[in-house]
């Protein structure tokens, strides 16, 4: 996907500081981004139903419902990419927002070109063409159709967001190697998150979870502890 086609993107910004939202309109219109704006909870979730962004700049501090409930709703109806805005030092805030779906967090104070280069990093990863590879059966119980962006487990078609199912993607992709924590985050994420692993952490325990028949004993995503971990290589398993 080219720069310009991300610049396109719909951003719907949700702050209750006039002036705060005033300074991201400002910054994402300038750089090509259209913007919409919301300064309430309940506001935020009547304006991703009308005008369907394709992000969410969303603060955790709302006069109704704060970020994390306005964030869980969202996850409710919507997949579309979230980025928690937090406060400076407030490092519970931000793995409560990660944990509950957020894509990324951005903390309080940013500048112009942080603000700008992490809207771009999260549309860039979500909305990347994985090109065509057809189905994939590991094995009876999980088949993979990259091209549909489809997840079969025990017959039953699983649902995955944008980061999840990419991180899925290039670990399928190097199946039976050993990934390291920051190329994982650098093909994953980008090569500026390369240094924050526990975004690999979460994400790989919510595909455990979706994917693995015990989470706990995982069969197809395997820690290799202090190094990264590895897809298990299905294609050596299966008779030529």
């Amino acid at each position: 996907m080219t720069d310009q086609k991300i610049r396109d993107r719909r951003i719907l910004v949700v702050d209750d500081e006039e002036r705060m939202v005033r300074f991201i309109r400002l910054n994402l219109e300038h750089d090509g981004f259209q913007v919409s704006e919301a300064y309430k909870g309940m506001q935020a979730i009547d304006k991703l139903r009308s005008s369907l962004p394709d992000l969410v700049l969303l603060d955790v501090m709302l006069p109704d419902l704060d970020g994390f409930e306005v964030l869980k709703i969202i996850r409710e109806v919507s997949a579309v990419p979230v980025i928690m805005l937090t406060a400076k030092g407030e490092e519970e805030d931000r793995v409560k927002g990660l944990e509950l779906g957020a894509d990324d967090y951005i903390t309080k104070p940013f500048s112009p070109r942080e603000l700008v280069s992490r809207v771009r990093a999260v549309l860039r990863r979500t909305e990347a063409s994985t090109g065509t590879h057809g189905l994939i059966e590991v094995d009876d119980r999980l088949k993979l159709d990259f091209d549909r962006h489809e997840i079969w487990v025990d017959g039953k078609l699983v649902q995955l967001r944008p980061t999840e199912y990419r991180l899925l993607y290039h670990l399928v992709q190097n199946a039976g190697w050993v990934i390291p924590h920051d190329q994982i985050l650098a093909k994953v994420w980008g090569y500026e998150y390369r240094d924050e692993p526990h975004y690999v952490r979460l994400y790989i325990n919510y595909l455990r979870n979706k994917i693995e028949k015990d989470p706990a004993n995982p069969q197809y995503i395997l820690t290799e502890r202090g190094i990264g971990y590895r897809f298990i290589d299905f294609r050596r398993q299966k008779p030529t």
